[in-house]
């Protein structure tokens, strides 16, 4: 048991997010707890590195919940090298709220495997749950709420059906233990609020017992899921979880007196104009989208099927750029989507076309998420614009890149999940104010509200992985 008098100097966590939308949300967690955290968007330079050396969180944000295992061998042990170079008492592979993985694509078991040799621990802690997301994890069972109602993930509206990842277990051990062999154990809910986790944690070490899930469904839990992290962890520790890890560290600190209890003032002031891009295609997207169309946005829909061949791709992008930049100039905000929810005819469309073409549909939705980016690339040079919004998880890591955005630090709320941030770029985008929001992330004015301005009085609903088109 190593406990603590007081934080350590230096990087408290370094983490990897694997996907963009998550790593802004992890980021969220300790800066709005007064630990300022830096999210770089690929693995920094020494240089990079070495100036971010007074931060308490370093992050680096990847794409590696929509790659396969071949992906991660080649990718994520020099980023994973990055994560241990920084020496962080915390190393955190940061997943998905609600888990989105499988052993064919962005398997956590297969990165949990590559993670372990390079960023060490004598157990490795598995967290998901986070209440404020709306995420409760009991007996090891997943559960996540939907407008206010809960639903085991395996009956999630969006999870149970997912394209790419859909969820038929909601027990995290259990689908966890088809993407890696290592032996996966647990630390409920019952035994934390009895006291017992102390002993049943070392009981299970002592088994060998290597992954061990650990409840959290209320602040109690949290707290308690937080402090058996950071008081077991040794010289060093690998955590794999949602950013949950984040919220449960910060509510132990806070909890035991390590950081104040005070949040910094941080506001969301409203912009005059902004331009937005979405290529999610959750319902809670949706039901944002009609709300912008409804409040001075102009909805820009792309066809996504043209991205099968990357000419007509290019044209389709132009006239997209043009239809945004005269709906600015005529005074409404503009907002470029692929598809309004799960339901809609665009997304059979595409797959058909994928289909038809024989194209790879890993490289079609690349081709799209990259297109999305340059178009807003274009969209905010060209009309001078300060501030946008990127909805959808694999859309903002490619649009990002196509940016030429190299990190960026959180600076007001904006939706649970989704901090509004300052871009830092070689480019021309060094003062851009951008959200990212996952597809479950944000009330239905989110849109309005990175335009207007104004408070975030609750907890909003949180993200999931996002269907096709990206």
């Amino acid at each position: 048991m190593s406990g603590a008098s007081a934080l350590p100097d230096g990087p408290l966590i370094a983490f990897y997010g694997d996907d963009y939308t998550g790593s802004s949300a992890a980021m969220e967690a300790l800066t709005f707890a007064g630990l300022p955290t830096i999210l770089f968007l690929e693995p920094p330079t020494p240089e990079r590195l070495a100036a971010a050396r007074q931060f308490r969180g370093i992050g680096i944000a990847g794409t590696a919940r929509a790659k396969d295992p071949a992906w991660m061998e080649l990718n994520l042990p020099p980023a994973f090298d990055v994560l241990a170079g920084i020496g962080a008492p915390i190393a955190h592979y940061k997943v998905c709220s609600t888990f989105d993985s499988a052993p064919h694509i962005g398997s956590i078991g297969r990165a949990i495997d590559l993670a372990v040799p390079l960023l060490g621990g004598s157990w490795h802690p598995l967290l998901v749950g986070s209440p404020a997301m709306g995420r409760y994890q009991m007996f090891g069972h997943l559960f996540a709420t939907v407008s206010g109602v809960g639903h085991r993930l395996d009956r999630h509206p969006t999870m149970s059906r997912h394209p790419v990842t859909p969820m038929d277990e909601s027990d995290l051990g259990r689908h966890l233990a088809k993407q890696t062999a290592r032996s996966i154990g647990l630390i409920d809910f019952v035994t934390m609020a009895n006291g017992g986790a102390d002993l049943a944690l070392m009981r299970a070490r002592r088994a060998g017992t290597e992954i061990i899930s650990l409840d959290v469904l209320d602040q109690a839990s949290l707290i308690e899921a937080g402090r058996l992290i950071w008081e077991y962890r040794d010289k060093r520790l690998f955590v794999a979880g949602s950013q949950g890890v984040e919220q449960a560290l910060v509510a132990y600190w806070r909890s035991a007196g390590l950081i104040p209890n005070s949040k910094p003032d941080l506001r969301l002031a409203g912009v005059g104009r902004i331009a937005c891009i979405s290529g999610s295609c959750s319902p809670v997207t949706a039901g944002q989208i009609a709300h912008a169309a409804e409040n001075g946005f102009e909805v820009v829909r792309l066809d996504a099927t043209r991205a099968v061949h990357a000419t007509e791709w290019t044209n389709e992008i132009g006239r997209g750029v043009v239809s945004a930049l005269a709906a600015l100039s005529s005074g409404r905000d503009a907002l470029l989507i692929t598809a309004r929810g799960p339901d809609d005819p665009a997304i059979g469309s595409l797959n058909a076309a994928i289909e038809t073409s024989g194209a790879a549909a890993t490289a079609v939705n690349d081709r799209i998420g990259t297109g999305l980016g340059q178009a807003l690339d274009s969209i905010l040079e060209t009309a001078r614009l300060q501030r946008t919004v990127v909805a959808g998880g694999d859309t903002s890591g490619h649009a990002l890149q196509a940016m030429g955005i190299y990190a960026l630090n959180a600076i007001a709320p904006l939706a649970e999940g989704a901090p509004l941030c300052l871009a830092s770029s070689d480019r021309t985008h060094a003062s851009i104010e951008i959200a990212l929001k996952g597809g479950q992330v944000g009330e239905v004015d989110l849109f309005c509200r990175a335009r207007d301005g104004g408070s975030r009085e609750q907890p909003h609903e949180t993200q999931s992985g996002q269907a096709r088109p990206q």
